[in-house]
């Protein structure tokens, strides 16, 4: 049977890196299902999830922890089964405008007030085009309970959309 083993990194950036990971998982026969990893403020981070036999979980574990001696942070965990979106709308939203702290804060504090849980969230800063003043900006995929509205989600994401002057877009994901 194969279970899951989500793996979360972090550690100097290095040449060789990834392939140091891929070369561990490849040898355990696991395979490489999905990864997001990025260099941030010169650390390189990432998270990555493999499927694997359950027989070669411990051996592949085992294999990736000896990265730690070159310095690489290693949590390792075995993912659980999903409870599957059966009943949850899924949502995208993108949000773009001048940087300031407190933006993550506010937008996820108005998703959680109406039910809605982040699946994925990219967010960067980047200069403006003509000024160079920081710009934020985000993409979230989320998913809503049948029982929240998404009228009364769009008002709310608006009014703070209004209020943090960003340009704010809401829509329906195709699942």
């Amino acid at each position: 049977m194969n279970i899951s083993l989500v793996i979360t990194l972090i550690g100097a950036d290095r040449q060789g890196l990834v392939n140091a990971i891929a070369e561990r998982a490849a040898a355990a026969g696991a395979n490489w299902l999905e990864s997001s990893m990025a260099q941030l403020a010169g650390r390189f981070a990432g998270i990555v999830r493999l499927a694997i036999a359950e027989s070669e979980a411990g051996k592949l574990e085992a294999s990736l922890r000896e990265l730690e001696a070159e310095g690489l942070r290693l949590s390792i965990e075995r993912g659980v089964a999903e409870a599957g979106g059966a009943g949850l709308r899924s949502l995208k939203l993108e949000l773009l405008g001048h940087d300031r702290p407190g933006i993550v804060r506010e937008i996820s504090s108005v998703l959680a007030r109406h039910g809605a849980s982040i699946e994925r969230m990219e967010t960067a800063c980047e200069s403006a085009s003509f000024s160079g003043e920081p710009l934020f900006r985000a993409s979230i995929e989320a998913r809503l309970p049948q029982s929240a509205s998404p009228a009364d989600l769009q008002a709310a994401l608006e009014a703070l959309a209004n209020e943090l002057m960003v340009d704010l877009k809401l829509e329906a994901a195709a699942d």
